[in-house]
């Protein structure tokens, strides 16, 4: 009469201490995964200190043959939309402010601008844009036009496309540097860098292969950026003579 009862207390202890076993063990997984190295498979500049992934970030940069940037800019009170491609020889792209669209090619020291005729017959009422009159816009419609070394708007323009001079006045963080989230950009691991809590800019950084700069929040919102397509060459050359208009030793100004 005792002989099953015996038998189902045992069935029933082994039963119990299977499944405790079984929580213990869960248990443990879960400590162990809630205490993972949260940089783990990564390049490891997780770990660094907020001084030196900016570093880490910039050397990265300027190391790099190749990069596109795109987003917003925003320089005494005008907004630029920038999409441009750059790399050590120059850089190609389009610029949009107050409304009007111009694309850049810069090969070497050569500049060029190309437009349509809106663009060169505008000035906003203001004598802030180029103008031309109607004559002379037809001519340069759609063309590229060669802009003067001396002309006051190459160094200007040529800025848009260097890429070492714009990277080094973008990526700048101001005030004090502090860590922010590991996350993705994109689709890549990244960590975020803040100047100032983010009033002095956000720069999120990739945890994977070289620690390149991938968006940057600037301060005081002055605009946001991409960086992509690191090291992706893309090609350069001068537009042919059917697609240019040399206008001259100045562009036309208002």
């Amino acid at each position: 009469m005792t002989a099953l009862p015996l038998a189902s207390r045992a069935r029933r202890a082994a039963f119990v201490s299977a499944m405790c076993a079984g929580l213990v063990a869960a248990a443990t997984s879960l400590t162990a995964c809630s205490g993972e190295d949260p940089d783990a498979g990564t390049n490891g500049v997780g770990k660094l200190s907020p001084a030196k992934i900016q570093a880490k970030a910039d050397s990265a940069a300027d190391a790099a043959s190749a990069v596109r940037l795109s987003g917003t800019v925003v320089s005494k009170n005008h907004t630029y939309t920038l999409d441009m491609r750059l790399k050590g020889e120059g850089g190609t792209g389009s610029v949009t402010s107050k409304g009007q669209t111009f694309q850049l090619l810069r090969v070497g020291e050569e500049l060029y601008l190309k437009a349509g005729s809106e663009f060169w017959t505008h000035d906003g009422g203001k004598g802030d844009g180029a103008s031309a009159d109607g004559t002379a816009a037809a001519k340069l419609d759609d063309k590229y036009v060669k802009v003067p070394q001396g002309d006051p708007a190459y160094q200007q323009l040529s800025g848009f496309t260097d890429k070492d001079e714009l990277l080094a006045g973008m990526l700048t963080l101001h005030g004090e540097l502090a860590k922010g989230d590991r996350g993705e950009t994109g689709s890549v691991r990244s960590i975020k860098i803040t100047g100032d809590e983010g009033a002095g800019g956000t720069l999120a950084v990739s945890l994977e292969g070289k620690p390149y700069p991938l968006r940057l929040e600037r301060g005081g919102h002055a605009g946001t950026l991409k960086l992509t397509d690191w090291n992706r060459d893309f090609p350069l050359q001068e537009p042919g003579k059917n697609e240019m208009v040399d206008y001259g030793k100045q562009l036309p100004t208002s």
